[in-house]
């Protein structure tokens, strides 16, 4: 297997309160874009007391549309799944407007410790603000009027990324699965803000699962998660061979391997693309397979370890 099918049919219906499964609806921000495609998607699962899943950036038009279509249902908790300024900031206001309980792992922090002189080139697309009333740990419920969260900590794309498995009584089988596993394109992994080691581990562990649909952060349901995420662990490792090839081949530097390794990607995406290549390098050296002078960085000069990789 090369990849994962990936599946850009995707209708967003700004705005608009869609049922996607029993007693869930999705609400399309309309923030579309490179890295968010035709926009965030905040969910809302039960009844008449329901928890809202990733309620998204500060936008008003969207704002209006959650309470559009939360009018009469009790809201007694936001789950956000990672901090994002995508994903997180609304939940603020929306507790303010209907006093729920905002739920998540915990506040935002880098997956590793910064270098000296580095920077996070993703610090300003979080939300350092964000706090949570419950912090999450792993295998942690929370439970409304018919319905039920299950915390999946799947760190990777984020150190505090979660994903959150609906059921209630008996599992449903869904999976609110954020950005760790999306349909219509494979996760960020930039260093210092995530970590490819831990991408891959996570994708391990929802494999260990037997979910039958996942609904994710931007775009439509994944609808066979077993063989998808089988999928992005070969693209993964595809990539992770294709990285050691441009060493073997003599590019010492990221920006050469992007080149030839994303040569038909959008070259809007070649930034994300070389932290990607920077995610697979720290991983690599922490096996033993790739070295270099110094801390891992973007700038860094790269080499194959003596007898690290054949």
């Amino acid at each position: 297997m090369d990849g994962p099918d990936f599946d850009l049919d995707f209708k967003p219906a700004h705005g608009e309160a869609v049922t996607v499964a029993d007693g869930v609806q999705r609400i399309t921000v309309n923030n579309p874009g490179p890295f968010t495609f035709h926009g965030t998607n905040s969910y809302i699962a039960g009844n008449q007391s329901v928890v809202v899943i990733d309620p998204g950036p500060e936008d008003e038009a969207h704002f209006q549309a959650l309470m559009a279509a939360l009018k009469g249902r009790e809201v007694t908790h936001i789950a956000v799944s990672h901090t994002h300024r995508d994903h997180s900031p609304l939940a603020r206001r929306l507790k303010a407007e209907t006093g729920a309980l905002i739920v998540a792992e915990g506040p935002h922090r880098a997956a590793r410790p910064l270098h000296a002189g580095e920077v996070n080139p993703f610090a300003e697309s979080s939300d350092m603000d964000f706090t949570p009333d419950i912090a999450l740990a792993d295998g942690d419920r929370v439970e409304g009027d018919g319905w039920s969260l299950t915390t999946l900590l799947t760190p990777g794309h984020t150190a505090n990324h979660a994903a959150f498995a609906l059921g209630n009584p008996a599992d449903t089988g869904i999976v609110f699965s954020a950005d760790h596993v999306m349909a219509w394109a494979t996760s960020i992994v930039a260093p210092p803000d995530g970590s490819m080691t831990d991408y891959m581990a996570s994708l391990e562990k929802l494999l260990g699962r037997d979910d039958k649909l996942y609904l994710p952060g931007h775009g439509g349901p994944v609808k066979a998660p077993a063989a998808f995420l089988r999928g992005l662990r070969a693209h993964r490792r595809m990539r992770e061979r294709a990285v050691l090839e441009r060493v073997r081949a003599g590019d010492i530097y990221i920006p050469d391997m992007v080149k030839v390794i994303y040569a038909t990607t959008d070259p809007r995406l070649h930034g994300a693309a070389a932290l990607s290549v920077l995610a697979h390098i720290e991983d690599l050296i922490e096996r033993g397979q790739v070295e270099t002078d110094g801390p891992p960085s973007l700038t860094g000069a790269y080499r194959l370890a003596p007898g690290g990789a054949s």
